[in-house]
Order: structure tokens, then C-alpha cells, then sequence
């Protein structure tokens, strides 16, 4: 699974397949043939409540990471058109934030290969599972 995370202000390239907007604001001063998104997903970004909080302080960002997976795990359904389209090929999450590495596209992705790798180790028969 091809899942990869880009700033909105880094140019798109044929390599990152579908470019989905994670962030519930669109990035300041960026246009939208320039970000080139497949979709924007506002509601798999944080709540308004939990971005203010964080304000991307590095010292909240374990518990950032916490209470954004806790929200994740209610948006099933929002999450439907990346897993669809991961399905597809490579798929490229794009956000907006300054710091590279405390993002809720970090945490999102984190979350989506988690999910991905607990779907397959299920769905392979229980012989498989135990074998060594």
C-alpha cells in the first residue's frame, strides 16, 4: 500500500496518485490547480476544538495523537473514499501544516496503515495467523 503525506504547498506529481485534502481549512494562498486534489476531506481533519488546542505545539502532540485517533475511529464513513481509493493505487494525503512531523496527516496515516494491516492479518485464514 502506497500511502504518502506532502505539504499543499509542494508541487503534485504523477507519483502521488490520489491527492486528498485532509485538513478542514483550504491551505492560505494555495490554488486549487496547483493542489490538484482528487478530494477534500473535511471531515477526517480534526475537530475544531482539538486543532485549536493542539495549535501544533510538539508537547501536545502525544496527546493530540490520542484524542485525533479517538476521532477517527467515529468517521468510518469518512474515511470510505481513502480506502477506496488506496485499493486503487497510490494515494498521497496533503496538509498544510508548517511542522512536517507533528500533522494530523502524521496521525491519519499512522492510523489507515494500522487499520490496513488488522483487516489483513483477519482476513487471513486462523492456520496462517499462528504459524511460524
Amino acid at each position: 500500500m502506497k500511502l504518502h503525506i506532502k505539504r499543499a504547498y509542494e508541487p503534485a506529481a504523477p507519483e502521488d496518485g490520489e491527492r486528498f485534502l485532509v485538513d478542514r481549512l483550504w491551505p492560505r494562498g494555495v490554488r486549487k490547480e496547483a493542489l490538484r486534489p482528487t478530494g477534500w476531506l473535511k471531515e477526517v481533519a480534526p475537530s475544531d476544538a482539538l486543532r485549536r488546542w493542539f495549535g501544533h505545539d510538539p508537547e501536545r502532540w502525544v496527546e493530540f495523537r490520542r484524542r485525533y485517533r479517538e476521532e477517527l475511529k467515529s468517521q468510518r464513513t469518512a474515511l470510505l473514499p481513502l480506502r477506496d481509493a488506496l485499493k486503487r493505487g497510490p494515494v498521497t494525503l496533503v496538509y498544510s501544516a508548517h511542522d512536517e512531523a507533528h500533522n494530523q496527516a502524521v496521525v491519519l496515516r499512522e492510523f489507515l496503515l494500522k487499520a490496513s494491516s488488522a483487516a489483513r492479518k483477519h482476513r487471513q485464514p486462523a492456520s496462517k495467523r499462528h504459524e511460524r
